[in-house]
């Protein structure tokens, strides 16, 4: 389908759109004039992580297309927590542990959008300063009445917990009135139109929507993306040990690098249009390379997202040292790397515990397995059994500790 508009032909074009509540109207909007999109995203941790990218993504073809972006930070949605996709009600954090996510999470927008006071430019807002400034009694009588629980609980981020026969409390059955809150209040201060989303939000922007049009007699439209999994089924930003997560004294460079490196064959050019900004012609020919050559597109895919992310030199360094590790047999400079002295191997330095330091087994019990299977190496050799590090596994002031082919950490001896 072509639209008028560049955002939506764009959007299309790589994959983006699942639902849409009025696609024509918002074709149009978006063809007149710069739209004012948002997506909120609840501080639950310092960093986000790598299945929030498809959001960033949204935001930044928003402003490349002539539009201004708005990323909303669920300073008051996140003391009540999303039920979407849960099982349990979240942890609740103090005010002072939401400020200090947030104040993690705010660095990595800077590398996707540009902000100022232009009417393009991004602008980060807070939904603190209006939920909590909220009264009980006035928030029921003036926006409770516009919805009801019949349609409430057809929701699927409500239906799904009462299927399972999973508890729900009255706190996070009052998210999505929130989240629609947030539309209006948006609409009224910023003059936001868009709510973008993934199709687990469906539910809550639909009712962002009407709000909108039952309170400011305003037509404002919602738009979702496909929930991203692997071919294999696993959601995206996930690996075996944890989140992939986008500040990089979380997750290195040169691991983010590795984990688009290391994706699916048949997931290339889904990710390569998703995550990169290479023209579709590209993207195409790349997602069509066969056997070998299907690496190289890998390599492309790795490079250009962690370019995005961390910047062009970060990615070119993530690359050499790939090179470096793995067709060179050598030991590159941005591989994790545990720093040790000659009395701490003589003192006796077990090395289950440097595989735990260099971040590469999560607990001594998974290091233990990995030995019974044979995938504990030092300097490319299986580690048997249980032991300290020895002077004879030094080489050169240094030793490659290795889980399996695609892991790989550096011990120096100062």
């Amino acid at each position: 389908m072509t639209y008028k508009s560049d955002f939506l032909n764009v959007l299309n074009e790589r994959g983006f759109i699942a639902q849409g509540t009025n696609l024509d109207g918002l074709d149009a909007a978006c063809a007149k004039g710069p739209v004012t999109g948002y997506i909120g995203f609840d501080a639950t941790a310092k960093s986000l992580h790598a299945g929030s990218l498809i959001q960033i993504m949204l935001l930044y073809w928003l402003q490349q297309t002539g539009h201004r972006p708005l990323p909303l930070m669920g300073g008051g949605t996140t003391k009540v927590g999303d039920p979407t996709g849960k099982d349990e009600q979240r942890k609740l954090l103090t005010d002072a542990d939401i400020q200090s996510n947030i104040d993690g999470i705010k660095g990595a927008f800077s590398k996707f959008l540009s902000f100022g006071g232009g009417a393009t430019d991004a602008l980060m807002v807070n939904n603190d300063e209006w939920l909590s400034k909220l009264g009980y009694v006035e928030f029921l009588r003036d926006y409770g009445v516009h919805f009801t629980i019949n349609r409430m609980l057809t929701f699927d981020s409500v239906k799904l917990r009462l299927d399972r026969e999973s508890p729900m409390t009255f706190l996070e059955f009052n998210y999505m009135l929130m989240q629609a809150y947030d539309f209006h209040e948006l609409y009224n201060r910023y003059g936001c139109t868009l709510q973008l989303g993934g199709t687990d939000q469906w539910g809550n922007i639909v009712n962002g929507v009407e709000l909108c049009r039952r309170k400011d007699g305003a037509e404002v439209f919602g738009l979702t993306t496909p929930l991203l999994t692997t071919a294999s089924g696993k959601k995206m930003g996930k690996t075996e040990d944890g989140a992939v997560w986008l500040n990089a004294d979380m997750f290195s460079a040169y691991d983010y690098w590795q984990y688009w490196r290391n994706a699916e064959d048949a997931d290339v050019e889904m990710l390569l249009s998703r995550f990169t900004t290479l023209p579709m012609d590209e993207v195409r020919r790349l997602g069509a390379l066969q056997g070998a050559e299907i690496n190289d597109a890998k390599k492309v895919l790795a490079n250009e997202a962690t370019a995005l992310l961390h910047g062009r030199d970060a990615a070119d360094s993530a690359a050499a040292t790939a090179q470096t590790t793995f067709e060179k047999g050598g030991l590159g400079d941005d591989l994790p790397t545990v720093e040790l002295s000659q009395q701490d191997i003589a003192d006796g330095a077990p090395l289950i515990d440097q595989f735990l330091a260099a971040g590469l087994c999560a607990s001594k019990g998974e290091a233990r397995r990995h030995i019974k299977a044979g995938a504990l190496k030092i300097n490319g050799a299986a580690v048997d059994a249980e032991r300290n590090l020895a002077p004879g596994d030094i080489e050169d002031g240094a030793a490659k500790l290795s889980v399996g082919k695609k892991r790989h950490a550096i011990i120096r001896v100062r």
